[in-house]
């Protein structure tokens, strides 16, 4: 074999293990991140995930949420997102280890989701968003689910769980099904509210100077 070989042998060798480093060193990064047990509160974070929370999650996934909605916040402390209110810091790699599946979404026609379950805490709005997002604002993008609910006959009392719905015929109610109910469970726990010690150390940029270190920098000069 002639040293050209050799060389292109040796670039083609090191590009293919540069590429191969990407995903097997961030999986292997990722995999190796644990929970962190909070001594203030006494409990470890990430959360464990509600079997109905689990549920909904693949209620989720199911209807393409991802095709429009993110679940990360990005940019850090001074980042677009924060600005938005979609998030009080951005998204830790820590934020997702107890996901099975991890909806991070390339898309944002609608506003990320990650933390839609601090941003909304009423239930009966999520409702209203499925079944029809123009209930609360006229020029809503996202398309009506009116699937997720179940449109019957009154028998003896109503529902708790009906909701206002206009233009409905006397004697009928409108309430959600099992899909739509873990699916709100499930937006209602996105909300990464705990900043984890390490990672906010890792993330939060340096002080600025102090003005008087300044001027006594010009003054040597």
């Amino acid at each position: 074999m002639n040293r050209a070989s050799l060389v292109f042998l040796g670039a083609f060798l090191v590009l293919v293990l540069s590429w191969a480093g990407l995903p097997f060193g961030g999986s292997s990064s990722y995999g190796s991140l644990t929970t962190h047990f909070g001594d203030t509160e006494n409990k470890a974070y990430p959360a464990q995930i509600p079997g109905i929370v689990a549920r909904g999650a693949l209620v989720y996934r199911d209807l393409g949420c991802v095709y429009c909605h993110t679940q990360q916040v990005r940019g850090g402390a001074d980042g677009a997102d924060v600005a938005r209110k979609w998030g009080e810091r951005e998204s830790y790699a820590r934020d997702y280890i107890r996901e099975p599946n991890v909806m991070l979404g390339a898309l944002r026609v609608g506003p990320d989701l990650r933390n839609v379950g601090a941003r909304i805490a009423d239930a009966g709005q999520l409702y209203r968003l499925l079944y029809d997002p123009t209930i609360d604002r006229k020029d809503a993008l996202m398309p009506p689910h009116p699937f997720l609910f179940e449109k019957r006959r009154i028998v003896g009392q109503p529902s708790p769980k009906a909701m206002a719905v206009a233009g409905l015929s006397a004697g009928y109610e409108v309430v959600p099904t099992e899909r739509a109910e873990t699916l709100v469970s499930y937006l209602l726990s996105l909300k990464d509210t705990y900043d984890y010690p390490e990672e906010k150390r890792l993330n939060t940029p340096p002080a600025a100077p102090k003005a008087e270190a300044k001027q006594s920098e010009h003054e040597k000069k």
